[in-house]
């Protein structure tokens, strides 16, 4: 049997870094369910998500992934206090000694896994043939799974070092573990949460993007290249709305309509955010002009030939706001081609991915 004799791998140390450990998983679990309702919602909530706040998905998905930063030095450093356990003899010593063992193995591979393509999302990198969202998506759920029953488990060892104890030896050195552990969380979040809090942005040392160093002041996730756009010509586009009185607008015609400049902030899965001034036509003036009914469903088409969300879709929340333009500048810039020119979607409290570039088609679906 293999004794362990360093202080704090022991039930209080697990217990208290596990309180905030857990509380992560549960912030991230949450946050990531709204992101993924906003980009596939059931049949029954797409025609009710909300377009306010206009800083929704900017705050839910920027706490999402500043949450699962932080969590990284949590999950080593529980993953330390508790090692020793896998060493007990004999392994398995009741039904119960074998589902905790059980749920452990199942909530630490989870949990390593998750972290890990998270992190891997945030730099865009993707080694894996799979979906990195479908994937990260059905995780989430068995890591929640996993710790509700590693609780249900653990809950009279938890109850019984949830309190601190009158005599503790090892008070002090805890307290000095947990500050250290506090300090790193801290730390991290300050280098990192700047591509989506402004006031961080000068502290930004580890985050990927930089939203006040990119073109136009907003960060670019595909380009024109990788979207397989070329240069398109101003000539030969034309602006479809097909409704039941659709028609076709020239760049020139479209620019001939009232314009609108609004204020609106941009978010990504991948934490950053940026707000922007964004000019444009109002998207309900487009649908009213096609004869769409208030109530119908919009389809956007994109010219982008490579790559996921070609096409996305609109409930009657985002397409009857009048913040939702069909944005032809940003920052008082014409779009550039990497922004998504001669023109591209911008709603409020919208997933990036779904702010579709390089439209070319607007379809009214249905009621």
């Amino acid at each position: 049997m293999v004794r362990f004799r360093g202080r704090l791998h022991d039930a209080r140390t697990a217990t208290v870094l596990g309180r905030w450990l857990g509380l992560a998983v549960v912030v991230c679990f949450f946050t990531g369910l709204v992101s993924h309702l906003l980009q596939e919602p059931p049949g029954w909530l797409a025609p009710r998500l909300p377009s306010r706040p206009v800083w929704g998905y900017r705050l839910t998905q920027g706490l999402h992934v500043a949450t699962g930063v932080a969590a990284v030095p949590l999950l080593l450093v529980k993953l330390w206090a508790v090692y020793p356990a896998l060493f007990q003899w004999p392994p398995v010593r009741s039904a119960r000694h074998a589902l905790e063992r059980a749920s452990v193995g199942v909530l630490v591979a989870t949990a390593l896994l998750e972290t890990v393509l998270g992190l891997a999302n945030i730099a865009q990198w993707y080694p894996w043939p799979f979906s990195f969202r479908r994937t990260h998506w059905a995780l989430a759920w068995v890591l929640l799974g996993a710790t509700l029953l590693h609780v249900a488990v653990k809950a009279p060892d938890i109850a019984r070092h949830w309190r601190r104890r009158r005599v503790d030896p090892d008070a002090a050195d805890r307290r000095s573990l947990l500050r250290g552990v506090g300090a790193a969380v801290g730390v991290l979040t300050v280098v990192t949460a700047g591509q989506s809090v402004p006031a961080l942005r000068p502290l930004t040392l580890l985050a990927p993007r930089r939203p006040d160093a990119s073109t136009q002041g907003v960060p670019v996730n595909r380009t024109a290249a990788q979207a397989g756009v070329g240069r398109i010509a101003v000539a030969g586009w034309r602006l479809v709305v097909a409704g039941p009185e659709g028609y076709a607008l020239t760049l020139h015609e479209l620019r001939e309509l009232p314009q609108h400049t609004e204020r609106l902030p941009i978010a990504c899965v991948e934490g950053w955010s940026a707000s922007a001034e964004w000019t444009g036509v109002r998207l309900r003036d487009l649908l009213d002009r096609a004869g769409a009914p208030a109530a119908a469903r919009v389809r956007v088409v994109s010219s982008q030939r490579r790559g996921a969300y070609r096409t996305t879709e609109m409930g009657p929340t985002y397409t009857r706001d009048g913040l939702t333009l069909l944005a032809l500048r940003l920052n008082g810039e014409e779009l550039s081609p990497d922004h998504g020119f001669p023109a591209r979607i911008i709603a409020p409290n919208r997933p990036g991915v779904l702010q579709t570039k390089w439209v070319s088609r607007i379809e009214v679906v249905a009621r």
